[in-house]
């Protein structure tokens, strides 16, 4: 063998090296932001069970309730802005715009469900029902897989932004324009918490 063919040899070893690493580094990015897309599927559906338990929730209050109109349609109308919101996030989880107004908007929903919650106290007709009660253990359970998987969704963007921010990757996310994603926080802390249901 040549000089000529030994330098080949070597120069078509170091491409193949440095297209396979670059291949590995754009991969687990990719596996990385899927993760945290998946993750946020998992918050999505929990939001969309609590959508769907807020209108129940409003119908039973409704019956006993007669001089709230005010306060149980800004809970729908909180529940349709938090439901949108959703629904715009789900389409690009990584977007930050999107996700601080999913935030924002469950923000507005938790502190309109706060309200009803203190008006419902002043109905003990209510607060014994057997329907409300069991919306309430359905909302109180809800409220947990929320904060479970925001916990899971922010895990796993925190994870996708440090891969996408350490060298050599950063390079790499660049390159490929890998964008870095928001974590799904509370904005307010008076919203922090979750809107208390008990009765």
């Amino acid at each position: 063998m040549g000089p000529t063919v030994i330098a080949f040899a070597v120069a078509f070893a170091v491409f193949f090296a440095l297209f396979f690493w670059i291949v590995s580094i754009y991969n687990g990015l990719v596996t990385h932001r899927n993760r945290y897309k998946n993750a946020f599927a998992q918050i999505d559906v929990q939001l969309k069970r609590r959508y769907d338990l807020i209108p129940n929730l409003v119908e039973t209050a409704k019956g006993y309730m007669k001089h709230e109109r005010e306060t149980l349609e800004a809970v729908i109308n909180a529940r349709n802005t938090a439901a949108g919101a959703a629904g715009k996030a789900a389409s690009d989880p990584g977007d930050a715009q999107s996700i601080k107004q999913l935030n924002r908007a469950e923000g507005e929903l938790t502190g309109a469900l706060n309200r009803l919650m203190v008006v419902v106290e002043q109905y003990p007709d209510l607060k014994a029902s057997q329907n409300m009660l069991s919306l309430q253990e359905e909302l109180t359970s809800t409220e947990n897989k929320v904060a479970f998987s925001r916990q899971s969704f922010n895990d796993a963007v925190t994870t996708y932004n440090n891969a996408r921010e350490v060298f050599p990757s950063n390079i790499i996310a660049g390159m490929f324009n890998f964008s870095e994603a928001s974590l799904f926080e509370v904005e307010n802390p008076g919203e922090r918490a979750a809107p208390k249901v008990a009765f």
